[in-house]
């Protein structure tokens, strides 16, 4: 979903205490764990992780849309934003929690890890889709959820878990196996939930209905379809799996044919400047531009659709109205990376070691 505190969390930063690192802030994003592993051994990370840590609920879920560098005292967190997968929350805290266990072995450390990491577990449902919040809430927040890669990333964690790589080497046994056993349960969904047209294999919608596994309503502008963004996480995730079964491959194909099949060529986005002042988008001709894909595509034409707030569906981009032209991505270049570069390596993989 949307980040609507990402001003207020790019401002929310720690000047690292150590010289070497004074001109390098520290903000709560992805960027924290990508860091140098020695840095998490320094009192700058042990400082923060404990602050994570004072985030965590008593189910053992973390809170989204709040900088977890920043005291609870200091910035209470929302009610409505705890519990949840989404927007990297939960699963970025138990990453960071994890090379900090690494680097200094602290039991606090430790024990809330394991409790989110139990958490997640708890989380799946019986199917092995993961909703975007824990415990279940009504409406869509319980279905299984893809959008913005919240079930790719929780499977990507479990499955590191579960191998025992660095920095998880610390999990025991009995957790490693139950993560192993959820990946597992969790791939099977996702070939599951891919929307097959007349025995063809194409793609999956951003979220599927918890029970029947069809593709299902989020927000009033995210409708049933076929997503041109979530598709691609789930895509690359099922090509990081080391020996692929032929329903595995047998899926990756069917989504590239479809993402090769749907692109929009000659088009691109242009931000402009409106007759009333306000800034806008829309789409231009351009014969030299890189395939754009949209968001949604309807579920049996293939066709590009947009909604507004109202949730009609639109043909054309520029019949929905301005805050959601400029305010949500209906369009982008997700897959371009992925059939470029990545199909044609796990595609040589795959054929130099046939299972």
């Amino acid at each position: 979903m949307p980040r609507s505190l990402n001003m207020v969390m790019a401002t929310m930063v720690i000047a690292w205490s150590s010289p070497a690192f004074a001109q390098t802030p520290v903000v709560w994003n992805t960027a924290i764990i990508e860091r140098d592993l020695a840095w998490f051994g320094s009192a700058e990370a042990r400082s923060i992780a404990d602050t994570v840590i004072l985030h965590q609920s008593p189910e053992g879920g973390w809170p989204k849309n709040t900088s977890l560098i920043v005291s609870p005292d200091d910035a209470p967190v929302d009610p409505a934003s705890k519990n949840t997968f989404d927007n990297e929350a939960t699963t970025l805290p138990l990453a960071f929690l994890a090379r900090v266990i690494a680097a200094n072995n602290r039991p606090a450390d430790r024990a809330a890890f394991d409790r989110g990491l139990d958490y997640t577990l708890m989380a799946e449902l019986p199917n092995g889709g993961w909703p975007q919040f824990y415990p279940l809430r009504s409406g869509y927040y319980s279905h299984i959820t893809f959008n913005d890669d919240a079930m790719v990333r929780i499977l990507t964690l479990l499955r590191d878990v579960s191998a025992g790589v660095e920095p998880y080497g610390f999990v025991d046994d009995a957790r490693r196996a139950r993560a192993g056993e959820a990946v597992a349960r969790g791939v099977k969904v996702i070939l599951a939930t891919q929307v097959r047209r007349d025995g063809v294999l194409t793609v999956w919608c951003a979220q599927h209905d918890a029970v029947s596994l069809q593709p299902a309503w989020a927000r009033a502008y995210e409708p049933p379809s076929l997503s041109g963004n979530e598709s691609v996480g789930i895509t690359r995730f099922l090509m990081s799996i080391p020996e692929p079964s032929d329903d595995v491959i047998a899926a990756v194909e069917g989504a590239v044919r479809w993402f090769e099949t749907v692109q929009v060529a000659g088009q691109r986005l242009q931000r402009f400047t409106g007759p009333d002042g306000r800034p806008d988008v829309r789409v231009i001709a351009d014969a030299e531009a890189q395939p754009l894909w949209a968001r949604f595509y309807d579920l049996q034409s293939d066709r590009p659709i947009f909604l507004g707030r109202d949730s009609l569906v639109q043909p054309e981009f520029s019949m929905i109205e301005r805050e959601r032209r400029t305010g949500y991505n209906y369009y982008g270049t997700w897959p371009q990376s992925l059939l470029s570069r990545d199909y044609p390596a796990w595609r040589q993989r795959v054929r130099s070691n046939p299972s």
